[in-house]
Parts: C-alpha cells; sequence; structure tokens
C-alpha cells in the first residue's frame, strides 16, 4: 500500500494526529470493567460515587486499549505496528461515559536495529485529549518498522 511508512519514512520530531475521534460510552466502560478490571468506579456510576473518582471512571487499560486503536489508525507502518515496549504511561485525568478522545504522537526517538538490520526501532511520545482538551493519557512507546532497503 502507498501510503504505509517504513522506518526511513520516519522524521525526528514528526507529528501525527489521530483522525477524528472516539466517543467512550458508560455501556463500554461497564463492559470493559466486568472482563477485565471489575473495580466499582469502573462498574459503574452509582458505585463509583463514593470512591476517589466520585462517578464512574474508564480503566486506564481501556483508554491505553483505545489509544492503541488510534496509532494503528493514524500511523500505518508496512506489515504493522509491532510492539517494542512502553517506557512510560501515565494517567492523567479520568475518562468518564461520553468522553471524546484524540490522540497527538510525535516521533522523539529513531534507531536502526543492530541484530536485525531489516528493522529500525521508532520511539513515540503520545498525548490523548478529551473533548476539553484535557490530557487524559501520555505514553511513550516503541515500535519496530521494516526498512525500505531490506
Amino acid at each position: 500500500m502507498a501510503d504505509e511508512l517504513y522506518f526511513e519514512d520516519f522524521q525526528l520530531g514528526q507529528k501525527f494526529e489521530s483522525k477524528g475521534s472516539v466517543k467512550i460510552t458508560a455501556r463500554e466502560i461497564t463492559e470493559f470493567a466486568e472482563k477485565y478490571d471489575p473495580q466499582p468506579f469502573h462498574l459503574d456510576e452509582a458505585a463509583g460515587k463514593s470512591t476517589f473518582f466520585k462517578g464512574q471512571a474508564a480503566s486506564g487499560w481501556l483508554t491505553a486499549a483505545v489509544v492503541m486503536r488510534m496509532r494503528v489508525d493514524t500511523i500505518k507502518v508496512h506489515g504493522g505496528m509491532i510492539g517494542a515496549g512502553v517506557e512510560e504511561i501515565r494517567w492523567t485525568e479520568p475518562v468518564r461515559p461520553g468522553d471524546s478522545l484524540h490522540t497527538e504522537t510525535e516521533v522523539i526517538g529513531l534507531r536502526a536495529s543492530k541484530k536485525r538490520p531489516e528493522l529500525g526501532l521508532v520511539t513515540i511520545y503520545t498525548n490523548a485529549f478529551n473533548q476539553r482538551g484535557e490530557i487524559v493519557m501520555k505514553s511513550t512507546v516503541k515500535f519496530l518498522a521494516p526498512r525500505r532497503e531490506a
């Protein structure tokens, strides 16, 4: 596919913005919590009222999964974005039912692989924002991208 990126296509400081936003529903928050993170503040509004969050808040892992989907939809790496590690992930504001998320990502590191010359290592920093412009999650991750010359 012509718009797929190889390692050589990435540049330090290059920025990617998600195309559109993703709305998070109460049902999605509850279903994710029931399956993966069954804490009262994730399960429903009433149960969350007496907690730190003062209402229902999405699991940070749901937020991370949504952000990952947005990265994959925004940064089209040839052959797929092969994860190579997470350096940092921080949840800075709760994600609530009805919030719409979008991302801004910047390339902050590039290194050719010494062990696998057909690959390069790309490090990116992503901010996820809600509809009010508040940062709800920050992350620094690395992924492998194929080299065109290989």
